[in-house]
């Protein structure tokens, strides 16, 4: 968990993407991801999580379905929700919370 704690510590906004190999609508996320990661580049981490090699993290994060996306900042979590998100609305979210 610490190596978790030291990435959600940025002072940028971390984006991170609880997933699972299995999940279609997770699969639907990844190319939004890449996109938001090209338009957005160092001004935020977008980060993958597979729920099914970090089911401890998952589990202490309350995570019950996938996707599931949070933004962090500066170690604290400022918005969570779980389904497929367009690419301009999480950059939005991550504008509006990276402040």
């Amino acid at each position: 968990m610490s190596k978790f704690e030291d990435i959600i510590k940025a002072d940028v906004p971390v984006l991170i993407d609880f997933f699972a190999t299995w999940c279609g609508p997770c699969q639907t996320m990844h190319p939004i991801l890449e996109s938001l990661h090209d338009k957005m580049g160092d001004k935020v981490k977008i980060i993958k999580i597979d729920i099914d090699k970090n089911q401890a993290l998952s589990t202490s994060l309350n995570v019950r379905s996938v996707p599931t996306l949070m933004i962090f900042k500066n170690g604290e979590l400022k918005w969570r929700a779980s389904g497929v998100h367009s690419a301009a609305d999480l950059e939005r979210l991550i504008k509006q919370h990276g402040e």
